[in-house]
């Protein structure tokens, strides 16, 4: 059975996104998210299978090749005002074919490991990373196993990323969890000792009303 890498994109707090600003915007934001990323497909052998809601799942012949396009897509967001930040994750194994669809273990350690990532990462496990060896300009550090739900033994992962020091990326509205550029800001507020920035002033109201409902504790008093 042939071996295929199998990569999973999603954004980050869509929930909260769906909540503050509707539905009808954060489909626009999904349609808008899904035609970004198929325009880096054709550069790595990138093929869309299917989008899940706001995740869309690739299949890319070679794991090098996936683990370059899931760095791009994230670098593509990070500084893209109006978003939220991008999770990726990614697994290599066999899997099976059905119509236009790919179905399988691979497939569904591949989804987990996507969960599991945090904003701005890029996950991937060890089949994936002894598949790869080593990307130029690329460091893969190893975070040790985790386990998943359905999966029967823990996953060994490792997370991709670009070294030297990174240029920081945008604030991001508590409320809705999109990034906010300096210009498009309609104002911030000071909670904890920590300011936070609004795309909009119903999500500035929100905040203001509650915003123990939108800080981590970590960050509270």
């Amino acid at each position: 059975m042939d071996i295929h890498s199998f990569l999973f994109a999603d954004l980050s707090g869509f929930t909260a996104l769906t909540e503050a600003h509707g539905d009808f915007e954060a489909a626009e934001l999904v349609g808008t998210f899904n035609e970004v990323v198929r325009g880096l497909l054709p550069v790595h052998s990138g093929e869309e299978i299917k989008t899940i809601g706001d995740a869309i799942m690739i299949r890319v012949p070679e794991a090098e090749e996936a683990v370059k396009l899931g760095l791009e897509i994230v670098h593509t967001f990070h500084l893209k005002p109006g978003f939220p930040v991008i999770h990726v994750g990614m697994h290599t194994g066999p899997a099976v074919k059905q119509g236009s669809d790919w179905l399988g273990a691979s497939v569904n350690i591949a989804a987990r490991v996507a969960g599991a990532a945090g904003g701005d990462e890029v996950l991937l496990t060890e089949a994936t990373h002894d598949a790869v060896g080593e990307v130029d300009g690329v460091e893969l550090e190893s975070l040790g196993k985790m386990p998943f739900r359905n999966v029967a033994d823990p996953v060994h992962v490792y997370r991709a990323h670009v070294p030297g020091p990174r240029i920081g990326g945008l604030p991001i509205d508590p409320v809705c969890r999109m990034t906010v550029a300096p210009e498009l800001r309609v104002g911030h507020l000071l909670h904890a000792a920590r300011q936070y920035s609004f795309c909009s002033l119903n999500c500035a109201a929100a905040f203001a009303g509650d915003p123990d409902r939108y800080v981590p504790a970590s960050n509270g008093t």
